[in-house]
């Protein structure tokens, strides 16, 4: 994976480790509002949504651009496929 894409996806999970420890330390307060639990549950998929985007990026621009040259397109495929298989 380029370089970039590691930084990036590691501040994207850097952001969704806080939003999720926001989350944790929030359930221990018998007033928060489920809404807002709610909404810090949706910064953490977001936050994640963006980490696994950043990667794919990198996977596409590393390894998919370049399948042919090395002859292992159908490997690639299969691996995407495998990977997205449940989403």
């Amino acid at each position: 994976m380029p370089e970039e894409a590691r930084r990036k996806a590691a501040r994207r999970l850097a952001i969704a480790r806080g939003h999720l420890e926001s989350v944790r330390k929030s359930l221990e307060d018998p007033d928060v509002y489920c809404v807002d639990v709610l909404k810090q549950l949706k910064a953490v998929q977001g936050a994640l949504q963006g980490a696994a985007g950043v990667v794919l990026r990198g996977h596409l621009e590393s390894h998919v651009a370049t399948a042919h040259e090395r002859g292992d397109e159908q490997r690639i495929v299969d691996e995407l496929m495998e990977v997205f298989k449940y989403t």
